[in-house]
């Protein structure tokens, strides 16, 4: 019989593929800012399409609360790159993005690893993280937010990779706290925790970060660099401190599946091209912030 683990993290990559998606059309509608102004948020939560990706975005993450109940973090923070591959999809299907070929082959490479992973990933509960970890995850919060405010002065696909990796260290602390979160015995235990505020802080730093790391040009750039980004700590985390567990016998599968799959996503961010431009804050009729594959009505 097949885990509800496995339905869930499905469900999580087409959820987090459609939200990438639209929250990027909504950021190229939106003009783009060098500062960490958390102002961003409010403008582009202006923008329906924006609410409507947020929503599946929410909705992705709530799928991914419920999938790392018994699945490690290894599989689940990679398999969300994997929504990348369903945003390119439709990007081509719906917006007539126009992939290089390098960009393609390495959406299959992608999603081989992802596969090498699930097959290598072993169910089992998170142990509790303990006040340290707590404490751990509080300062790195400061510190990606610390280190994000120099980083928004970055312009184009440079400032798409270093604004996408922060936000994927953002995430990648979040998932770490929602992990042994989600295996909270009662509602009011789930509400007390302060995983759950610790979580939902590193969230909004992370997301207001993706957001500017979108208006730089190449949404592919920017997950990609925050898949990339994401996957690593929560990786070595789970498996060291979390109870994450591999199959017995399966552990060269993982590695390679891992390593394919986080080359992967770094390679996206060397070859990604940018999909939309569109004007810069303070500036006047300025030129482009990249070539788009084919401009989306702004």
């Amino acid at each position: 019989m097949v885990s509800s683990g496995w339905c869930f993290l499905a469900a999580m990559i087409v959820a987090y593929g459609v939200a990438n998606l639209l929250q990027s059309v909504a950021a190229a509608r939106t003009t783009v800012h060098h500062s960490f102004d958390p102002g961003l948020l409010l403008r582009l939560a202006g923008h329906r399409t924006y609410l409507v990706g947020l929503g599946c975005q929410v909705a992705g993450f709530v799928l991914a609360l419920l999938a790392r109940r018994d699945l490690p973090l290894f599989l689940v923070q990679s398999a969300v790159a994997a929504g990348l591959g369903v945003t390119a999809l439709l990007g081509v299907l719906v917006l007539k993005w126009r992939l290089p070929a390098a960009e393609v082959a390495l959406l299959v490479l992608l999603f081989a690893g992802i596969t090498a992973l699930v097959l290598s990933a072993e169910p089992a509960p998170a142990k509790p993280l303990g006040k340290a970890g707590m404490v751990v995850l509080a300062v790195t919060l400061g510190v990606i937010a610390v280190v994000g405010f120099f980083a928004v002065r970055l312009h184009g696909a440079p400032g798409s990779v270093a604004l996408g990796a922060l936000a994927g260290l953002a995430f990648s602390a979040a998932a770490v706290a929602a992990r042994p979160l989600a295996s909270a015995p009662t509602p009011e235990a789930f509400v007390q925790d302060p995983l759950l505020y610790l979580l939902i802080a590193h969230s909004i730093v992370g997301q207001l970060l993706l957001g500017l790391a979108m208006q730089r040009g190449s949404t592919t750039a920017a997950v990609a660099a925050m898949d990339a980004a994401g996957a690593v700590p929560a990786a070595i985390v789970g498996l060291l401190l979390l109870n994450d567990k591999i199959w017995p016998g399966r552990e060269w599968l993982a590695a390679v599946g891992f390593l394919v799959t986080l080359g992967a996503v770094i390679g996206l961010t060397r070859y990604a091209e940018p999909q939309h431009h569109h004007a810069v804050a303070g500036e006047r009729d300025r030129g482009m912030v990249g070539v788009g594959a084919a401009g989306r009505p702004l």
